[in-house]
């Protein structure tokens, strides 16, 4: 085996591409089945970036802390491209569908809220561990999704749910897209606790 599939299985990447297609597939059936609109509602884009998200969030560590840590191996620049495809699997995905009868969109909408919403995962990810790092990402995107305020700051808080041509809204996605590439990238997943018996 190369030390890609050995990398990528250790990750349970194929799992995690096969749950997050699986889930973008389920949604966009289930609306071109019963939406009248061929363009997927904003909501429901941005609800789907998010589940993609998540779904490849516990691909961000492996199964030992040790090993990561001690490996004789460059791990900056493999981390950068696990977050690079990881945008790039998002993107593709949802954008394959703009020649369907049920169209993800627009562009810079898909592309601002998985850059974005990545690289939160990515910087929660070396904070609280890849396998709680999608929770403040699905906290908040709900939140905005249901919630979106108006005006720069609203703009900004709220910025998964805004129009794809809001400044203040793709310059968070901007900032937190290269966080957490910055951050994931140089210090890796934070390291699980282990409990020990007394």
């Amino acid at each position: 085996m190369t030390w890609t599939l050995l990398y990528l299985r250790s990750r349970r990447v194929p799992l995690a591409l096969a749950a997050a297609l699986g889930g973008a597939a389920v949604v966009w059936a289930l609306y071109l089945a019963f939406a009248e609109e061929r363009d997927v509602a904003p909501t429901v884009v941005v609800m789907t970036v998010l589940l993609m998200v998540a779904v490849l969030a516990p691909t961000l560590a492996g199964p030992d802390d040790d090993l990561d840590r001690t490996a004789s191996m460059r791990w900056p620049w493999r981390r950068s491209a696990h977050l690079l495809a990881a945008l790039l699997v998002v993107v593709v995905v949802l954008l394959v569908t703009r020649s369907t009868g049920a169209r993800f969109g627009p562009v810079a909408l898909v592309a601002r809220d998985a850059a974005g919403l990545l690289g939160l995962t990515a910087l929660c990810a070396t904070v609280v561990g890849a396998a709680r790092s999608w929770f403040l990402p699905l906290g908040w995107t709900t939140v905005a999704a249901m919630y979106p305020l108006t005006g720069t700051w609203g703009a900004a808080a709220t910025w998964q749910s805004q129009p794809p041509d809001n400044d203040a809204a793709t310059l968070v996605a901007a900032v937190l897209a290269l966080g957490g590439l910055v951050a994931y990238s140089i210090a890796g997943p934070a390291r699980r606790e282990v409990s020990e018996d007394v």
